[in-house]
């Protein structure tokens, strides 16, 4: 069951530059930083409230997020939503015709299984999944 929202994910290009704005905007201290070489990806985060937001920054040319920032620039990349049981879930959405990146849960940030739906099934919108271990 899909339980609440986790975290919001912006894509940028430069991680240190972007910490540095999100510190003077939300008066942060501290960030959470984490390299998640699958999916070839830095990240930054912090909580507002119950919400994390996750700075996400590509390490690779070929990364996701490279692609995402050629195209669109930085800006709001996903949503993502706590679940229950992400492989649950995965295959609950595939029976009711929802296009799936990731068939399988894999493993994100935060210690989390993840899965991403395709935006041609959300509305244009990219939607994870994301379960801790």
């Amino acid at each position: 069951m899909i339980t609440s929202l986790n975290h919001i994910g912006i894509a940028v290009r430069d991680l240190e530059v972007s910490k540095e704005l999100y510190k003077k905007i939300f008066g942060i201290e501290t960030f959470h930083t984490e390299t998640v070489a699958e999916q070839m990806v830095q990240i930054a985060s912090f909580s507002i409230g119950d919400v994390l937001i996750e700075l996400t920054a590509p390490t690779s040319p070929d990364s996701p997020i490279s692609k995402f920032l050629e195209k669109r620039g930085e800006g709001i990349h996903h949503v993502a939503f706590r679940s229950d049981d992400v492989g649950t879930e995965l295959s609950r959405l595939n029976k009711e015709g929802i296009q799936l990146i990731n068939p399988e849960p894999r493993e994100g940030a935060h210690e989390m299984l993840i899965a991403f739906l395709h935006t041609k099934s959300t509305g244009g919108v990219l939607m994870e999944l994301c379960q801790p271990k």
